[in-house]
């Protein structure tokens, strides 16, 4: 089993460092677990199973009692209602007990133009001595004394999409978001859509070169064989194995297997 060069520096740190996903099978990736606070790209193409395992990992710490919040700039709440039942996550209870709340937004709360004439203030945007200086603590929190553990926003591409012709507006966005969830002390997962070509993972865009952890979903064909596979690219001050893993979307969601190394029949 391969470790990244920070085991040593890991073995000393207290457990209360890190938080697991609750995943079947994923955990055992991690020597101690996801560094609490960081900020986590969930990648991968179509139908990877990018939500479900963010829908997973939210509902395992909502029973536990911690603040969870997921913010969708695509599908309604209605339908990650449904689809979190679809799995028996039990959404209705967890939305309940007050410790998970899904919230969505429209791209365009996200996007401020300095050409245009109109100076309001829109949701997470603010006009002040720097242009690109933004208000995100509307868009975050939502509602006054909830203070979120977990946030998961899906996702990075459709928020990328307001940003057409800035990529450099885009990147300072990215800064200035994960600089926000650093005053939160949330652990932050977002979702983004990336292609894989011959099982090799996208790896040279802003928010992988931001995020502290990169997890990357394949959902790739082999001939007449689709295979679903989960691999850590990264993870800043955490000891992780390195490989790429099979996994599968059950009627109770994901399911991990960590000693079934994925592609290796097609070599």
């Amino acid at each position: 089993m391969e470790h990244t060069s920070s085991s040593n520096k890991n073995s000393t740190t207290s457990p209360d460092q890190y938080i697991k996903t609750g995943i079947s099978g994923f955990d055992k990736l991690l020597r101690n677990g996801i560094p609490k606070g960081s900020n986590l790209l969930i990648s991968g193409g179509p139908g990877s199973g990018k939500t479900i395992f963010c829908l997973q990992t939210l509902a395992y710490h909502a029973s536990q009692g911690r603040n969870c919040l997921f913010i969708s700039f695509e599908e309604s709440e209605k339908r990650l209602i449904e689809h979190m039942d679809e799995f028996g996550l039990n959404p209705s209870q967890l939305m309940n007990s007050g410790h998970l709340k899904i919230n969505r937004y429209l791209t365009s709360d996200v996007y401020y133009d300095e050409n245009s004439k109109d100076d309001t203030v829109q949701a997470m945007m603010a006009k002040e001595s720097n242009q690109y200086t933004m208000d995100l603590e509307p868009f975050v929190i939502g509602e006054e004394g909830f203070k979120p553990d977990i946030i998961v926003i899906d996702s990075l591409t459709a928020i990328a999409s307001a940003f057409i012709g800035g990529n450099q507006k885009y990147r300072l966005y990215l800064d200035k978001l994960f600089r926000f969830f650093e005053t939160l002390g949330s652990t932050n997962f977002l979702i983004s859509e990336a292609m894989v070509h011959d099982n090799e993972s996208q790896g040279n865009r802003a928010e992988d070169f931001l995020a502290d952890g990169v997890i990357f979903f394949y959902n790739s064909r082999k001939h007449n064989i689709r295979e679903s596979a989960v691999e850590i690219l990264k993870m800043r001050g955490a000891s992780h194995d390195k490989k790429i893993v099979a996994l599968n979307i059950t009627d109770n969601g994901i399911v991990v297997y960590p000693n079934q190394e994925a592609f290796s029949r097609y070599d």
